[in-house]
């Protein structure tokens, strides 16, 4: 009856390193996803503005910069809810607003 009852308690008593790590982890995930998307919203924004501008002095019909500019704005609001941190409704407002401007191309 030499032995230690207490056995069980050294492993209890070891620190969890990977239970401290995941939260800066997982901000800095939370950050770069919200730069990730208000970067891509304001430059597709700006792409759909751009194509918009080129096709209204251009002889395509109206439908086509329309388009464009329904496309940018879309865009736009994907930058700004993917700065404000939803950036699931940000990833799909931009493969909206890029489909959108995908089919004022297929009009042109």
């Amino acid at each position: 009856m030499s032995g230690r009852t207490d056995s069980d308690t050294a492993t209890d008593t070891e620190p969890v390193i990977s239970d401290v790590e995941e939260p800066a982890d997982d901000v800095s995930d939370a950050r770069r996803a919200r730069w990730i998307a208000s970067g891509t919203g304001v430059l597709l924004c700006l792409a759909g503005l751009a194509a918009a501008l080129l096709r209204l002095t251009g002889s395509a019909p109206a439908l086509v910069p329309a388009a464009y500019a329904l496309g940018a704005a879309v865009c736009a609001l994907a930058a700004v809810l993917g700065s404000r941190g939803r950036t699931r409704r940000a990833l799909w407002l931009l493969i909206l607003g890029t489909m959108v401007m995908a089919l004022g191309d297929q009009f042109d």
